[in-house]
């Protein structure tokens, strides 16, 4: 069974000044699968996604990766080890290409120093890699494509593009469809689908048509605890996950 697992958070507890953001929470990732973390307004998901990702230091609690303590290690020490969070350590460079952008995070997946200064040729053993993770993410006609002219929901595609070169194990994606339409929406959850057979993957995410949709299994957060985990069409006939939802009092 520890196998199977392999992000654990025990008893994970948040306090602000005397305010639990998060408190007691405990959950189970089981390796290669899409875990959805979602709750109402206010439920501490972002407090939660945050202490898994190192962003924050817990007050109480304990994070293990493939059975490693990680509760005091730093983000860039966590990402070195395969957990790596996206859209937020995998910024892209606006007046990059698509096709230098993956360069840039193959360089420093690499341990080379950004040598911008240096001939552009000296980045080209790089580019089959490039290429080819282009095209996992459906980017192969944009390679050539500044990334502040690429429409949003292929800019989202990219930096999923620039987290993948970072070689991870399992990707945490912070609300992957935020600002999206539905076209992007239908084109990037297509794409979680597609990387999710070869990596783990762990969203915050409020669109619940997507959590059905990708999720293998979610836990709802309410008032910073743990409310309820399964299945979504388990979890849909749960009274308190209704009530958390749609109840007064929960924004």
């Amino acid at each position: 069974m520890v196998d199977e697992c392999i992000l654990e958070a025990r008893g994970l507890t948040k306090e602000f000044t005397g305010f639990h953001a998060v408190r007691d929470v405990s959950l189970k990732v089981r390796r290669g699968s899409i875990h959805a973390l979602i709750g109402p307004n206010g439920a501490g998901k972002t407090t939660c996604f945050n202490l898994l990702t190192k962003f924050l230091q817990p007050t109480a609690g304990q994070i293990l990766y493939r059975g490693q303590d990680i509760t005091a290690m730093k983000p860039a020490d966590v990402a070195r080890l395969g957990l790596v969070r996206s859209f937020q350590i995998s910024a892209v460079f606006p007046h990059l290409t698509a096709l230098e952008n993956v360069r840039v995070a193959l360089q420093r997946q690499h341990g080379s120093s950004f040598d911008f200064w240096r001939s552009k040729s000296a980045l080209d053993p790089f580019n089959p890699k490039a290429q080819e993770l282009l095209a996992d993410v459906g980017l192969s006609e944009f390679a050539d494509t500044p990334a502040v002219e690429m429409p949003y929901g292929r800019k989202r595609a990219l930096e999923i593009a620039t987290t993948l070169a970072l070689d991870p194990e399992m990707m945490l994606l912070d609300e992957p469809m935020a600002g999206m339409g539905h076209e992007d929406i239908d084109k990037i959850a297509a794409l979680i689908k597609r990387i999710s057979a070869k990596y783990t993957i762990l969203m915050v995410e409020h669109n619940l048509s997507v959590v059905a949709e990708l999720s293998d299994i979610i836990t709802v957060l309410t008032r910073g605890q743990v409310l309820a985990e399964g299945q979504y069409r388990e979890l849909t006939k749960d009274p308190r996950v209704k009530e958390a939802y749609l109840g007064a009092g929960h924004g």
